[in-house]
């Protein structure tokens, strides 16, 4: 947020230079990152006295005009209609560079040379007046800096605020934090109105038909207005933080937005039909078109403020083109309102409109401010517009809100701050920046946040306020007391830690998704309608509709994250994500928090090459990550076994596996469902792994785990049998487990084949068994025998038969 300094002096005193008082804020929590002279760019522009004007020879609409410019005389062409011989005007010499960005340069202009420019008042943004060059007062002396001339002196502080501190985006919120630092006290506009004539309630109403949005709106009419320029004055403050003056009334709105903090929107009241206010939101299919033209498509949660036929207004966020204020305007209705933060984030998201109202809105605005701002802005009108305020005022609202009351301990807050105040000290720090305080013992103050500090609600954020105004740099470096003993959650973090090092051994990297996910991801993966996953907990102020729930897996993480990389051209792709999920157990009760490893890979595991053609990565890619994940971890025991088809939900049925360790289940890996890969708008194939990492940890050893070099050599053996189609493979790997043989090291399957000359409805399957002894060479007898022993109880307990 920009502040000019002269702005902020109109409401506090300030005797710190620029940079110590830019220190001082930002020590506070508000950080200046930039200081910087409003008026640098006018430092060679001068008075000049036109002494003579000729007609250009060549053109019928310029006039050269030679320009006293004190130590010299200088010829210019010029072409603004108002120019007279002994006026005095800005004088911009070679070398000037605007506001626009362009820089001014000797000329040649229809054969006459130009050395200099005299300026309006918008090309030197004093102003918005670009009919002719800007007339200065006769008292100016000539030759001097224009700065000098009309006393323009302001440094502009930009502040980056923190979401938080939305009572900061305000001249006076800056000035409140000033006067805080200085320990001075801080001078309000004083606001006088004097209305008459009917009262408005005989006018004009309001009707508000969702409270929950709109809890409180303030309405004030003007008539006889006259729509026109703004003074100086006024274009000059809104000009000294970035907003573009457009008319007394709009400019007026503005003003007080930046003054106060509180939006305003003032709409013509002869285009509001039945001339009344309902606040509603939008029908389904609704279509507005806003004041920059632009015809938009309405939400059905979208707030509107209509009159009695139609939208005017989207609540918060921009007025319509159907009640602007334009040059025929007499009578302004003059809208004050506090609106949902919530709704207004949602609707500025959906719309794609960031406006200076919803920035102030969305992050929650003073509900008790809107009819100071509203008073301030109606008496501004009045006197500015030469109009008459209709007697009284609209407040339409369900009562005030209810002061907070918040306890806060001494005691408990130099603990944790590591200060050592007293009570009288917290109570001034608070004091100073308007909080209502009152001491509860020797050790306790009850303090009341004031309206404007929505972010004030527990007595950590008292603790925090006291910290910044006692200033971060004062509180003395102190170290915690912490216990040494080892703790449960350090082993699971040391783990998390191993497994995204495999991982990304492996060629994966780590995405980090959202906690929250779309209610329609359940449908898009398919889950059935009793699958726990589909106990949502629903998030009481997402930040968009397609974050509306907790997530009950990292799987619709990875695909959108698939997607997002596929758009830009990315399709190659290894991600896994290590997250919690949450299983709703009620909206009163806790959820459920299981932790789960989940990857993805997707595209090629192997690049095209002269010698051989590129490979898409399949099943079989993905189940070896997860076997090397395991191995990585030393987990023994685990098995791969098919997912009955009922069972798949967003994994294709006869591509899907489950994996289990000593018996209990532990997760998946499988092949996307193809009507996923479509609901999530995907056109390649994707293989995913999801593993409860709650239950894997018990079966991960704490000790590390080491084997000895082997000495003696090892064999292998292969075997081929032929076996019904719907044995699965995992159950005969499974059966030579069982088998207990000592001298086996390592088995694998690495063949499957259907088709001639194999009989129908039979597969064959081929292993490799490795044979090893810590003790001897093995000799070939020996292994041939236990070879043929195995393949023999294979072959009786799955019905198999040799090729």
């Amino acid at each position: 947020m920009k502040v000019s300094l002269s702005w902020l002096k109109d409401y506090v005193s300030i005797e710190m230079k620029p940079e110590d008082l830019a220190d001082a804020l930002t020590m506070t929590g508000l950080e200046v990152e930039v200081i910087s002279d409003r008026y640098d760019y006018l430092d060679s522009v001068v008075v000049g006295r036109i002494v003579k004007i000729s007609p250009h020879p060549n053109a019928d609409k310029l006039r050269l005009c030679d320009v006293d410019m004190g130590d010299r005389m200088m010829r210019v062409v010029c072409g603004a209609p108002n120019a007279a011989e002994g006026q005095l005007a800005p004088l911009a010499l070679t070398g000037t560079e605007f506001p626009d960005g362009s820089v001014l340069e000797k000329s040649v202009i229809r054969g006459e040379a130009s050395e200099g420019m005299l300026c309006s008042e918008s090309e030197l943004e004093l102003g918005t007046d670009t009919s002719g060059i800007m007339i200065l007062d006769p008292g100016c002396r000539v030759g001097d800096k224009l700065v000098t001339a009309l006393n323009l002196s302001d440094k502009v502080f930009d502040i980056d605020l923190t979401p938080n501190r939305s009572d900061c985006l305000s001249i006076i919120g800056i000035a409140r934090e000033v006067a805080a630092i200085q320990k001075t006290t801080m001078k309000y506009p004083h606001t006088d109105i004097s209305d008459s004539g009917n009262d408005i309630t005989r006018l004009t109403s309001v009707t508000i038909k969702d409270p929950d949005h709109c809890p409180r709106y303030s309405a004030r009419l003007i008539e006889d207005i006259k729509i026109g320029p703004s003074p100086f004055w006024l274009q000059d403050r809104l000009l000294s933080v970035g907003l573009r003056p457009i008319n007394n009334i709009v400019d007026i709105t503005n003003f007080v937005m930046m003054e106060m903090g509180q939006p305003l929107h003032g709409f013509d009241f002869d285009q509001l039909a039945d001339q009344r206010i309902v606040v509603r939101t939008a029908d389904e299919g609704e279509m507005f078109t806003t004041l920059d033209g632009k015809e938009r498509k309405l939400s059905p949660n979208a707030l509107m403020i209509c009159d009695g036929e139609k939208p005017v207004g989207i609540a918060g966020v921009m007025g319509g083109l159907n009640s602007e204020i334009e040059g025929t305007t007499t009578r302004v209705l003059l809208e004050s309102a506090y609106f949902s933060p919530m709704s207004i984030r949602k609707t500025a998201k959906k719309m794609g409109l960031n406006t200076e109202a919803s920035h102030r809105f969305e992050r929650g605005t003073d509900p008790e401010g809107t009819v100071k701002a509203l008073n301030r802005a109606a008496q501004l009108m009045a006197e500015l517009g030469n109009g008459r305020l209709v007697n009284g005022l609209i407040d339409e609202h369900s009562g005030p809100a209810s002061a907070k009351n918040i306890s806060l301990s001494i005691k408990d807050t130099n603990r944790l701050l590591g200060i050592s105040l007293g009570q009288n000290e917290m109570a001034d720090a608070l004091r100073s920046i308007e909080f209502g305080v009152e001491k509860e013992g020797e050790d306790r103050l009850t303090v009341i946040p004031p309206s404007f500090r929505v972010d004030i609600a527990r007595p950590v954020d008292l603790m925090e306020e006291i910290a910044r105004l006692s200033g971060y740099q004062n509180i003395p470096t102190t170290f915690p007391a912490i216990p040494a003993q080892a703790r449960e959650s350090e082993r699971k973090l040391e783990l998390r830690q191993r497994i995204k090092r495999i991982l990304i051994g492996f060629g994966f990297t780590e995405a980090v998704n959202y906690s929250f996910m779309n209610r329609l991801a359940c449908d898009q993966l398919r889950l059935g309608q009793d699958d726990p996953k589909r106990s949502l907990l629903d998030i009481l102020n997402p930040l968009t509709e397609d974050q509306g729930v907790m997530r009950t897996s990292l799987v619709p993480g990875l695909l959108e994250t698939m997607r997002r990389n596929i758009s830009q051209q990315v399709k190659d792709l290894k991600l896994f994500e290590i997250g919690k999920t949450f299983i709703s157990k009620g909206q009163d009760t806790l959820p459920e928090e299981i932790e789960f490893i989940s990857g993805l890979w997707t595209g090629t595991l192997s690049d095209a090459l002269w010698h051989a053609k590129e490979t898409e990565c399949d099943f079989y890619d993905i189940k070896g990550v997860v076997e090397g994940l395991l191995n990585g971890l030393n987990v023994k025991d685990a098995s791969f076994t098919r997912v009955p088809d009922d069972s798949c939900r967003y994994t294709k049925v006869g591509h899907t596996a489950q994996l289990a360790v000593g018996g209990e289940i532990l997760g998946l890996v499988g092949k996307t469902h193809p009507e996923v890969l479509r609901d999530f708008d995907l056109k390649q194939n994707a293989f995913i792994f999801e593993l409860n990492l709650d239950r894997l940890v018990p079966f991960i050893p704490r000790t590390k785990q080491a084997k000895p070099i082997p000495r003696y050599p090892s064999t292998s053996r292969d075997v081929t049998m032929i076996v019904n189609k719907d044995t699965e493979a995992g159950s005969i790997l499974e059966g030579v487990r069982k088998i207990n043989e000592a001298l086996v090291e390592d088995l694998y399957l690495f063949g499957v084949y259907e088709g001639n000359p194999v009989p129908e409805g039979n597969k064959s399957v081929s292993f490799r068994i490795t044979y090893r002894s810590s003790e001897e060479t093995l000799e070939d007898d020996v292994i041939n025998n236990i070879h043929k022993n195995i393949s023999d109880i294979l072959i009786k307990e799955f019905d198999a038969t040799l090729p």
